[in-house]
């Protein structure tokens, strides 16, 4: 069987070094690894619109913002298929008959559905679209026989529900569609990057994202305040990790040969660590540090980005080109489950058959 992944990103603002640490970074390396046969990333326009749907133009505009991040951080178009979700008609028709296969109450159960029906306030008035999103991203991973989907920890519950869709349809119906297998980030700081101000996540709303198209004097000045160990009040006082927001980064970002090019007097973070706990170290030499881990990170990004947006209309072929790609490969899905479903009636021509000789 094909090795497939298929993974993505609402379209509702630019992407930010969370995105990068939990799964950017880890597309490029898998798209480079030679070990699939395909790999499918969807702007996920209309999952998008299922709580935007009163601001479409957001979504819209940030469709290009991102692709170019996409293509920034080294998302090859010869390597991978980059579509637009709703330039893929098979979906919402996959969609809709996996609705026959989930019960109201086991959508409500779904620990991220209501985590995110608590961070938008829906409370009574949740749209059925936005209720349904699980269904929708079931629907999204069949069509394409993903094996294999990159997520963070937030998103197990949603991948939990959609190997329940396949079994059910496969059972019900017959073995169509594939068992997709999770796959998280291996290391664990990358697995829910905190906002710049310590709070559990980063929002554009919160003002607590380092963007990947912030510029240089823009990721130092957020570097500058981010939060740290609030008990850390003099050098010599003993420093927690716990909770500190610059070593999360620094788990995130750090390599062992930053030390060489930036902080010799350490050999690894472990070192960096430890004095840090035992008091005698800064947040300012930390803070210093990371800035320039992150610079070096964020730098070759920032700088294929702006060749990129010099030639914006190539960035939208590249997006058409792969929406067609993908619509082929879903409605070549959808065609089978349908055969499953038993509702192909103009391409069964023994029903058809059969029906002319009971009328005979």
């Amino acid at each position: 069987m094909s090795k497939i992944i298929l993974t993505g990103d609402r379209p509702t603002g630019r992407l930010h070094v969370g995105h990068y640490v939990g799964s950017l970074r880890r597309r490029v390396e898998l798209q480079n690894s030679g070990e699939y046969d395909k790999v499918f990333i969807m702007i996920a326009d209309a999952q998008a619109l299922t709580d935007n749907f009163d601001n479409p133009e957001k979504v819209r505009e940030n469709i290009i913002e991102v692709a170019l991040d996409y293509l920034s951080v080294g998302l090859d178009p010869a390597k991978s298929t980059i579509f637009i979700q709703s330039q893929i008609q098979e979906l919402c028709e996959l969609c809709f008959y996996y609705m026959n296969l989930v019960t109201v109450s086991r959508l409500q159960r779904n620990p991220t559905v209501k985590s995110e029906i608590q961070l938008r306030k829906f409370e009574t008035s949740i749209p059925v679209g936005f209720f349904t999103y699980p269904i929708s991203q079931a629907a999204d991973i069949t069509a394409f026989k993903a094996t294999t989907v990159p997520v963070g920890e937030d998103q197990l519950p949603m991948l939990e529900q959609a190997k329940e869709i396949v079994h059910k349809f496969n059972t019900t119906y017959a073995p169509v569609l594939v068992d997709p297998e999770v796959l998280l980030p291996e290391n664990d700081a990358c697995r829910r990057l905190p906002g710049t101000d310590g709070k559990a996540k980063m929002s554009k709303s919160l003002g607590n994202c380092i963007y990947l198209a912030d510029d240089a004097d823009t990721v130092s000045q957020k570097i500058k305040t981010m939060y740290t160990d609030p008990l850390h009040l003099k050098v010599s006082d003993p420093g927690h990790l716990e909770g500190n927001t610059v070593f999360t980064y620094l788990d995130a970002f750090c390599r062992p040969e930053h030390f060489e090019r930036f902080w010799p007097d350490y050999a690894n973070l472990e070192e960096l660590k430890a004095h840090y706990q035992r008091g005698g170290l800064g947040d300012v030499k930390v803070k210093k540090f990371l800035e320039k881990v992150m610079q070096e990170t964020l730098e070759p990004i920032r700088a294929r980005r702006k060749e990129l947006e010099k030639d914006i209309p190539a960035i939208y072929e590249i997006l058409k080109k792969g929406s067609e790609e993908a619509r082929e490969v879903a409605a070549q899905t959808l065609s089978e489950v349908k055969s499953a479903m038993r509702i192909n009636y103009f391409e069964d021509m023994d029903l058809i058959r059969r029906q002319s000789e009971k009328y005979m």
